[in-house]
C-alpha cells in the first residue's frame, strides 16, 4: 500500500529524493548493527570488498529489512506495486578514516532500464554532517547523466572512484537522518558524502535497489527476490530468502551474485577496484 504523501512524491520528483522517512524503531536499528558486528567478529572477511555486497542473502536480519512493510509502502508510492529487490550494500564508515564517496550517478554504471527504480538508504547509526552524511544536488536527475571520472582513489567507497567533476557544494543539501529513517533517491541524482569525523561508526544499509518488474539489467545478470506484486517480465533469477545466518547454500548464492554484479559494475574497465 503506498504511504508517501502527495508532498512527499511532489519533493522525489522535483528534487530526486525524498527524506527523512520513519521506517524502523531505534532497537532494530540496532538489531543490524548488532548483526554486522557479529558477522564481523566471527566470519571476519565476510563483509568486505564483494562482501559488503547482498548481505540480506546470508543475514535474516538484513532479508527481514529489506522486505519491511513500511519500507516497501514508500517504495510502492515511486515505483509502482511490482517490486522486486536487486540488490543491497552495507556503507560502513568506521570513525577518522578516509572513507568517502565521491559525487557520482547510480544510473551512469549500474545497467538497470528503464528507471522505474529507486535506492533505499537507511540508517543503521545516525547518519549527520559530522560522521559524512549523504549530500544530493537537488534537480540534477532531470539532466541527461553526466560525465564521471574513473579514479580508483584510496578511501574511496565505489567500485570505480567514479566522480562527477565541479559539482556546485552550495547547491547541495545534506541529508541528515537519525537511526531507523531513510531515504530514497532517483537513479539519477547526483550525490555523495564526505569522511566521518565523528568517534562512532557510521552505518547505512542500503537497498540498491528496488526495482519495478518492468526494469531491466542490460549489463548482465542479476538475482532478485519479489518483493512485493508479480513478475510478469521474468528478465532475472529469483532467489530464495535467508532463513538462517550463514547457510552454506546462501554463502554459495551470494558468491554467484557478487560475481555477476561485478562484471556489471566493471563492464568497460580495465581496472578492477576492492568492491
Amino acid at each position: 500500500m503506498s504511504s508517501l504523501k502527495s508532498e512527499q512524491i511532489k519533493q522525489y520528483k522535483n528534487n530526486g529524493y525524498v527524506a527523512p522517512i520513519d521506517v524502523l524503531s531505534k532497537e532494530e536499528a540496532f538489531e543490524i548493527r548488532n548483526e554486522i558486528e557479529n558477522i564481523e567478529k566471527n566470519w571476519p572477511d565476510e563483509l568486505e570488498g564483494l562482501g559488503r555486497n547482498y548481505v540480506h542473502l546470508i543475514s535474516p536480519v538484513f532479508d527481514k529489512v529489506s522486505h519491511n512493510t513500511k519500507v516497501l509502502d514508500a517504495v510502492e508510492s515511486i515505483i509502482g506495486q511490482n517490486i522486486l529487490i536487486c540488490g543491497t550494500t552495507l556503507f560502513i564508515k568506521n570513525p577518522h578514516q578516509k572513507g568517502f564517496v565521491s559525487f557520482h550517478q547510480d544510473a551512469k554504471y549500474i545497467g538497470l532500464e528503464p528507471y522505474n527504480w529507486v535506492t533505499a538508504w537507511i540508517a543503521v547509526t545516525d547518519s549527520n554532517e559530522e560522521n559524512g552524511c549523504m549530500r544530493m544536488w537537488p534537480g540534477s536527475h532531470k539532466d541527461k547523466l553526466k560525465n564521471h571520472n574513473q579514479k580508483f582513489d584510496e578511501g574511496n567507497l565505489l567500485t570505480r572512484g567514479q566522480t562527477v567533476e565541479n559539482v556546485p557544494i552550495h547547491k547541495t543539501e545534506p541529508v541528515v537522518l537519525k537511526a531507523g529513517q531513510m531515504s530514497l533517491h532517483h537513479p539519477a541524482i547526483v550525490h555523495g558524502s564526505d569522511l566521518n569525523k565523528s568517534d562512532d561508526r557510521r552505518i547505512g544499509f542500503v537497498i540498491q535497489s528496488y526495482i519495478g518488474s518492468n526494469v531491466d539489467q542490460v549489463l548482465g545478470k542479476m538475482y532478485v527476490q519479489q518483493a512485493r506484486g508479480s513478475d510478469a517480465y521474468k528478465y532475472h533469477e529469483h532467489v530464495a530468502r535467508a532463513t538462517e545466518l550463514m547457510n552454506e547454500k546462501d554463502v554459495q548464492t551470494r558468491k554467484k551474485a557478487n560475481e555477476e554484479l561485478s562484471k556489471i559494475f566493471y563492464s568497460g574497465s580495465k581496472k578492477i577496484g576492492k568492491y
